[in-house]
């Protein structure tokens, strides 16, 4: 709640996701909101042979952290609010300093890290007309600190930079990056604990347009290499549980390059259909976010297309609480085309 952006419809039931990738010695803590379709839920993990933990918690208050103090808090985003609950310097500072896309730029050239072109502004006041004019068009002006998009904007040109940058309040730190021509972005992610991270999966971003719709796994490709030096450093530095980077994928006439865009210090949108299809077995998978009318998970008709651990197929709900306001997301496991199959078979139930 504390890194998700305002606006983003049924946020506050997004805790849902935690679910399906705790084990069953975990307490969970929920928005009390879910109850209304947990059991649903559990009826539907049960027939695929997820098994997760029942322990549940229906408050999402921080401060309940306390109530379980022998256990190691497993956070979305390990921000301030959170740090002052649970105290854990080395793992706030690491989430802070690449929670700031200033901070990853500065850190990815010191470790040889290739990104696209970036001038980093402390103020964005600073951009005066001779910045402007050594700018190279297309560009974004993005804020040093931003989430779900917000704060970031597209400029064509040396006006549409102007009036973008009269959108931030004065003292805000930002930055000019070129326009990266790509039509495939990945994400990398990483685990981390005790000093040391570890590759857990590549995915590529499902794309409309410039609006993430998904992921899907296996990605064509998988550069751990460039950004392994970063993953390694921020393990060392005390950055524990998932994180990730987003790359670029460039294709050249002798070769693709890929380009690090930035580091997401904590688990995003990937993470959950990840770390659920490592727990049953799937190999090739997309997820992906549906609308619905129905706003009851009982309602959600998914029989003949759940998930058969015999064959490897089907339906697995991941983000499932905001179904309540007409939204969710689900794991379709297969080949391509019987992703596409289900998708289809899926969405006409909907």
């Amino acid at each position: 709640m504390n890194c998700t952006a305002e606006g983003v419809l049924g946020n506050h039931l997004y805790s849902g996701r935690a679910v399906g990738i705790s084990a069953p010695d975990d307490v969970l803590m929920l928005h009390p909101q879910l109850q209304t379709d947990w059991y649903a839920l559990c009826a539907h993990y049960e027939r695929i042979g997820l098994d997760h933990s029942r322990q549940v918690v229906w408050d999402v208050d921080l401060g309940r952290l306390n109530d379980f103090a022998d256990h190691q808090p497993s956070l979305f985003f390990f921000g301030p609010e959170e740090h002052q609950v649970r105290p854990d310097p080395a793992w706030h500072s690491a989430v802070e300093s690449m929670n700031c896309k200033n901070a990853f730029m500065t850190h990815a050239e010191r470790l040889g890290v290739p990104v696209p072109l970036t001038r980093c502004f402390a103020d964005v006041r600073a951009i005066g007309e001779p910045a402007i004019a050594e700018t190279q068009f297309p560009c974004y002006l993005k804020a040093a600190v931003s989430v779900s998009g917000v704060g970031i904007f597209r400029c064509a040109d040396a006006d549409a930079l102007r009036r973008a940058c009269d959108e931030f309040a004065p003292g805000t730190a930002v930055q000019i990056q070129q326009e990266v021509r790509a039509e495939t972005f990945l994400n990398l992610q990483y685990q981390s604990d005790n000093g040391c991270a570890e590759r857990l999966a590549a995915t590529e971003q499902v794309l409309d347009g410039y609006v993430h719709q998904g992921n899907r796994h296996p990605a064509a490709h998988a550069p751990w290499e460039l950004v392994d030096p970063l993953a390694d450093w921020l393990g060392e530095i005390g950055m524990r549980g998932v994180f990730a980077f987003d790359l670029a994928v460039v294709e050249e006439p002798d070769g693709d390059d890929y380009l690090a865009i930035e580091c997401n210090p904590r688990f995003n949108g990937a993470s959950y259909p990840t770390l659920i299809a490592e727990k049953l077995g799937i190999t090739d998978w997309l997820a992906l976010a549906f609308g619905t009318r129905h706003r009851r998970l009982i309602d959600l008709d998914l029989s003949g297309l759940e998930y058969n651990p015999a064959t490897g197929t089907g339906v697995v709900l991941v983000n499932w609480g905001p179904i309540q306001v007409g939204k969710f997301l689900a794991l379709l496991a297969g080949e391509r085309e019987q992703q596409q199959a289900l998708a289809i078979a899926l969405q006409g139930r909907l």
